[in-house]
């Protein structure tokens, strides 16, 4: 009986499909980066409990985890794992993401974007570089990863979820040299921003910060942070805030229970039900809708 349950589950689950080989996010000399002193770049389990760190990127990539076989619907993700801009939380806000994505039909992209901070530069200078390249290079290869160019997202925690926000809210004008997959814009079709931090402005506990302008052109978005998390919550609430005011689709989870940095980690609360709320907004919204 256990094996016949055991080859029900198999045939039940979905069949994931490897990654694709890393795919160097610039094809030549990664801007600004001249004069910048990074070390070797590392992944560790620091405090051995499988939350796996990112550390000293200095050469950003992008890795495919394409749908299932049969089973996409041609949504994509681009997922920005979160570290406070410092490192990169790459397994249960990256990888095991991916992998939910996966399971729903989505073709994920884990953006590992540059970190620490840059010296003399803004916190996500580097990163929103790394990240309005992606999403041209994603919509520009289209065709060959089999996605809708037009049903693009990006999912990001924490530092990614201000990363997220900021690409999601620019009106489309880059800071590095242009090449020819920069024809495609960077700006996302859609949000996912969990737990993000840096929205709120440190003048004004009233307003977003400024580099997240919001208007009438701001793609849809689903946020989802916890009330335990006391630094950031205040910035989601301002977040869909300025969504409705400028008409702007927006759905806002703030669970009763649970902190900062829950990801894809098992956990009783209901906070980690967010992901089927994610799926089902994503639906409800038309972006798994197979065309």
């Amino acid at each position: 009986m256990k094996f016949i349950s055991f080859l029900t589950l198999l045939i039940g689950a979905p069949l994931l499909a490897k990654p694709l080989p890393e795919i160097p996010l610039w094809s030549g000399e990664v801007p600004g980066e001249k004069g910048q002193i990074i070390g070797e770049e590392k992944v560790k389990d620091r405090d051995h409990n499988g939350i796996l760190r990112t550390s000293n990127v200095s050469k950003p990539t992008l890795t495919i985890y394409p749908a299932p076989a049969g089973r996409g619907n041609g949504a994509a993700v681009i997922v920005a794992p979160g570290g406070g801009y410092n490192i990169l939380a790459s397994k249960h806000e990256g990888t095991d993401v991916c992998e939910w994505l996966n399971e729903i039909g989505v073709t994920a992209v884990l953006l590992k974007y540059r970190v620490p901070r840059r010296k003399d530069l803004g916190k996500h200078h580097a990163p929103m570089q790394d990240a309005q390249r992606a999403v041209s290079l994603v919509r520009s290869r289209a065709a060959e990863w089999q996605i809708d160019p037009d049903r693009l997202g990006i999912l990001g925690f924490s530092a990614g979820g201000h990363l997220a926000a900021t690409v999601l809210t620019s009106d489309g004008s880059v800071s590095f040299p242009k090449e020819e997959v920069d024809q495609h814009s960077p700006i996302p079709n859609f949000g996912v921003l969990v737990y993000p931090a840096y929205l709120k402005s440190e003048t004004d506990p009233n307003q977003l910060v400024a580099e997240v302008s919001i208007d009438a052109k701001t793609p849809p978005s689903f946020v989802v942070v916890a009330n335990g998390d006391k630094k950031y919550v205040e910035g989601s609430a301002l977040y869909y805030l300025a969504m409705q005011r400028a008409g702007r689709e927006c759905e806002l989870h703030i669970y009763g229970k649970g902190g900062h940095g829950f990801g894809m980690k098992k956990t009783p609360r209901r906070v980690g039900e967010w992901t089927t709320q994610a799926g089902a907004w994503m639906g409800e919204m038309g972006f798994l809708k197979v065309k």
